[in-house]
Formats: structure tokens, C-alpha cells, sequence
């Protein structure tokens, strides 16, 4: 098999003297969907948040298509097309659908504009309805949907979601995760999605890991993950 995409190898992170990760390795590969899911305050969005240098791994490192990204700082990261759509959202409240698209654009340039501005809208039809809308008078879906967008805005190589059905209508939700798989299979984009929905997530994705206190407890197929007692146990009681 070709060198992952992305390698996260024995990475440990702290909260001052806090650890959050301990030795932390995952690989995403070109093309995958790889999930990472695990109860809240596993650790899950802090390995996101590490990946893209805020906060910064104590030990261990971090390569991009062959380049140790460590130690670079998050714009230099966001320049190699590493796209994060974060937890909470986090678009600009006071900014209309386009100019938070306009935005996510900057590290990919004007070149495409219009272009990937159509690709957005035929994914998530609703933005296009609500384009002059302030983004803080969204609905939690349409915000969500957003996030997504302004983050495919900048052509990401790697994509990476964190909770995207947080807090979502199951409807939604669906709609979400379409369209993720939709860009995977036509596009090849390649999604590391961290979510506490555990089901959705590994029926999504084609890889996963479990992640419990800091700590990558189990991985594999996710077709595999999903009949393990011990996660149907833990994750998928209900689901």
C-alpha cells in the first residue's frame, strides 16, 4: 500500500499539565473515510485540533504527503489544503452564506471561484436559497452545511469533520453525511471525520478507531468495528 496521506505517530498532547493524548497513531490514506469515534471527552476533537497545530503536540509527529507538519503553524497548514469544518460551527455569525464562502476560498485563490461556488450549491442547495443571509440566523443545520462548505471552499486535499451531527434532526443529519460520501466516490476526497454518533460515522467511513481517555483502543474496517461486541456495547446501544 502507498504511504498514508496522513500519519499521526505516537503523538502526546497536553492542557498544561493535562494529558489529553497518549501516543496517539492513526494513518488516512488517499481517498478513505476514516472515523474516529469515542464517548465525549475521549480526546477526539483535541487530535483534530492537533492535527491542524492548535494546540501543539509535546512529543510524537504529524506527516502530510511526506512532510512533517509538527511544529508549522496553523495558516502554513491551512496553506498545504488540510480543511477543518470544526466543532460548534464556528462560522461568522455577521457575515452573509457568500461572503463566509468567500472566506473559506482564500487558500485556494480566484482562480476557481465560481466554479467551486456551484460545486458547494449543488451539495447543499439550501445555501444557495439563503446566500445574502446573515450566517448567524441560520438554522443549526444550514450552519452546519456551511462549515462544510466554507471548508471545501479552499480545494482541501484532506477534509477534516469534527462532530458534524452534533445537535442536528436526523434528516439533516442524512443529508450531511450524503453529501460527504457523495464528494468521496465522485471526487476521491479524502474525510477524517471525528464523531460521537458512532454509527453513522463508521457506516460512512471505510476505516476506524476508537479512541478511549487519550488513548486509540481499537481499529480496523469499519464494517469489523461495527459487529464488535465491546463497541456495540459501548457506542451503539440504541443506534
Amino acid at each position: 500500500m502507498s504511504a498514508p496521506l496522513l500519519s499521526v505517530r505516537g503523538v502526546h498532547t497536553y492542557y498544561g499539565n493535562i494529558r489529553a493524548l497518549e501516543g496517539v497513531d492513526i494513518e488516512v490514506h488517499r481517498g478513505e473515510i476514516v472515523a474516529l469515534i469515542g464517548s465525549n471527552g475521549a480526546g477526539k476533537s483535541t487530535l483534530m485540533m492537533t492535527i491542524c497545530g492548535n494546540p501543539r503536540a509535546r512529543s510524537g509527529e504529524i506527516i502530510f504527503d511526506g512532510q512533517n507538519i509538527t511544529n508549522l503553524p496553523t495558516h502554513e497548514i491551512a496553506r498545504l489544503h488540510i480543511a477543518q469544518s470544526p466543532e460548534g460551527r464556528r462560522i461568522f455569525p455577521r457575515m452573509s452564506v457568500l461572503e463566509n464562502l468567500q472566506m473559506g476560498s482564500v487558500v485556494a485563490g480566484d482562480a476557481h471561484f465560481e466554479e467551486d461556488l456551484e460545486r458547494v450549491f449543488t451539495l447543499f442547495p439550501r445555501l444557495k436559497e439563503r446566500i445574502g443571509q446573515r450566517g448567524g440566523t441560520l438554522s443549526g443545520g444550514e450552519q452546519q452545511m456551511l462549515a462544510i462548505a466554507r471548508a471545501l471552499m479552499s480545494r482541501p486535499r484532506l477534509l477534516l469533520l469534527d462532530e458534524p451531527s452534533l445537535g442536528l434532526a436526523p434528516l439533516i443529519v442524512k443529508q450531511i453525511f450524503d453529501a460527504i460520501r457523495a464528494l468521496n466516490e465522485r471526487e476521491g476526497l479524502t474525510v477524517f471525520i471525528v464523531e460521537q454518533n458512532a454509527y453513522h460515522a463508521l457506516k460512512l467511513a471505510h476505516r476506524g478507531y476508537v479512541m478511549v481517555n487519550g488513548k486509540i483502543t481499537l481499529s480496523g474496517p469499519s464494517k469489523d468495528l461495527l459487529t464488535r461486541e465491546e463497541v456495540r456495547a459501548a457506542y451503539l446501544e440504541g443506534a
